[in-house]
């Protein structure tokens, strides 16, 4: 009795600790398990990892300030350790961006008619030296063509212009931004002494107006368009819809805005392939590393005991993911390259994956797939959520991959937030690379979510860390089965981003 105990005891307290135990066979063929490195990953490694990246010395990581280039050096050192690679060409790690930081305006005023519109209420300044002039305006449409509903039969050389907000496709803040800039730089290229906008859009004109009356960070301008005053006038109910007609004048005045430069960089590391032709095909695995720095940079409420937003959830957790990744890829590589890309900007407008899209360090061709990493937080730590799960072409793979680490995958999470076109993946999907994004689990945005998301309370301390693990094992082992599988994933058909998939992959 008493042997049997104690076999008992053992056999129990061996399944317990996950030690395997010898069972009786019928036959003695031995079934091979396989194990990858990223089970072998301690916890007490992505640990460290977060406590130093959302630390309060890094003051926010702010996309251009000094935590931001810790964050990115440490990063870099993490991938020289590791044995990684720097891109092709590249000397180093880093893809140094030239951003600048754009000063808020600090006076502005539009009369037209009997409306006097104020900077920071009806009025603001996206862009441009000081100006002062009382003119004619034309109006161009929306600003975007030379045809009929742009500048066709008009001249502008020196003269105010008005165009449309928007375009007849932006519905989302990524399109209205991107069309905007487009009608900046035609109006320079034109020869106009200012450009305004009649603001009318889906973003509210609150929102709009709190984010251009403050600091931002940019991707240096053109020439051309550098000087050129650009502002956004809240046409709401069209109440400045008469100066789409001739003979209107306006008087504006502003300081402009005032550009100085604010140097960030991307981080890249590659692992190269096993497989003598997939290796030349790759999986980008990114996350972004900034977040929206101290006090008034943060856009939140902060107690004066606690003014550090540091970005736990938003997105240290998805960077610790990418370093996860990093090295257990690094110790048992897959068949395809990986370039491990920690991406800045983001939170000032997706603007270190945009000035990468535009300028690839592999060959966007040649690029199978983006994993993308990002999230406001989580309120399930049984799940991760991937929003693109079903349009994307590796849902099989990221399934396993979570499924390997005893967590599910809930797909297309809050789809009245429009996500999908919110983070870093779809300046990828934009050139047509099928492009997700893993998130920590969570099904809406509830109080759960709120309460730490862009809030200085998002501290490593707030965190659980066995989630954490797991959720950096999962998006890695995601991310293996994808760079192994034997074709490349493709979109659904029918998705939006699929004519520009087809187009890339020709």
């Amino acid at each position: 009795m008493r042997t049997n105990s104690l076999l008992c005891m053992l056999l129990g307290g061996a399944m317990a600790t996950g030690i395997a135990v010898a069972q009786p066979q019928k036959s003695k063929a031995k079934t091979a398990v396989t194990t990858f490195p990223e089970q072998r990953i301690p916890q007490a490694e992505s640990e460290t990892h977060m406590r130093f990246l959302a630390a309060d010395e890094l003051l926010g990581r702010r996309t251009g300030d000094a935590g931001n280039r810790i964050a990115a050096r440490y990063i870099a050192e993490q991938f020289r350790l590791l044995g990684l690679k720097p891109a092709p060409g590249q000397a180093d790690y880093f893809q140094r961006i030239p951003f600048e930081r754009v000063s808020m305006a600090s006076s502005g005023q539009l009369v037209a008619g009997k409306d006097s519109l104020r900077l920071g209420k009806d009025l603001v300044i996206l862009a441009g030296s000081a100006f002062g002039q009382t003119a004619e305006v034309v109006y161009a449409g929306y600003g975007l063509t030379d045809g009929d509903d742009g500048y066709k039969g008009r001249d502008v050389k020196g003269r105010i212009v008005v165009v449309q907000g928007g375009s007849p496709e932006a519905k989302g803040a990524r399109e209205i931004f991107r069309a905007s800039n487009q009608k900046r730089k035609l109006a320079a290229d034109k020869g106009a002494a200012a450009l305004i906008e009649l603001y009318s859009e889906s973003i509210p004109w609150g929102m709009a107006s709190q984010y251009f009356n403050r600091e931002q960070i940019s991707l240096p301008a053109t020439a051309d368009d550098s000087k050129l005053v650009h502002a956004w006038v809240n046409n709401t109910n069209n109440r400045l819809g008469r100066l789409k007609e001739a003979g209107q004048t306006v008087s504006l005045q502003t300081s402009g805005r005032a550009n100085m430069a604010a140097p960030s960089m991307n981080v890249a590391g590659v692992i190269e392939g096993t497989d003598p032709k997939l290796k030349n095909e790759y999986v980008i695995l990114s996350a972004h590393f900034d977040h929206v720095g101290v006090g008034r940079q943060g856009g939140n409420a902060y107690a004066p005991t606690d003014s550090i937003f540091n970005g736990a959830r938003d997105n240290a957790f998805g960077t610790v993911a990418l370093l996860t990744a990093a090295k257990a890829l690094s110790e048992q590589r897959p068949k395809r390259s990986v370039l491990v890309l920690a991406l800045t900007g983001e939170e000032v407008g997706l603007l270190g994956s945009r000035y990468y899209a535009e300028n690839p360090l592999v060959p966007l061709n040649q690029t199978v797939f983006d994993l993308n990493s990002d999230g406001a937080g989580y309120n399930d730590t049984s799940i991760v959520s991937v929003i693109g799960l079903e349009r994307t072409g590796a849902k099989a793979e990221i399934e396993a991959g979570a499924k390997a680490f005893g967590l599910g995958v809930f797909a297309e999470p809050a789809p009245e937030q429009g996500l999908f076109d919110r983070s870093d993946n779809v300046n990828f999907a934009a050139k047509g690379v099928p492009a997700p994004t893993f998130s920590p689990g969570f099904k809406s945005f509830d109080e759960a979510i709120a309460k730490y998301y862009h809030q200085a309370v998002d501290n490593p301390e707030s965190l659980d860390f066995a989630y954490l693990h797991k959720f950096c094992q999962a998006f890695t082992h995601a991310g293996r089965l994808i760079a192994d599988r034997p074709t490349r994933p493709m979109w659904i058909a029918g998705d939006k981003y699929e004519a520009a998939g087809k187009a890339l992959y020709k």
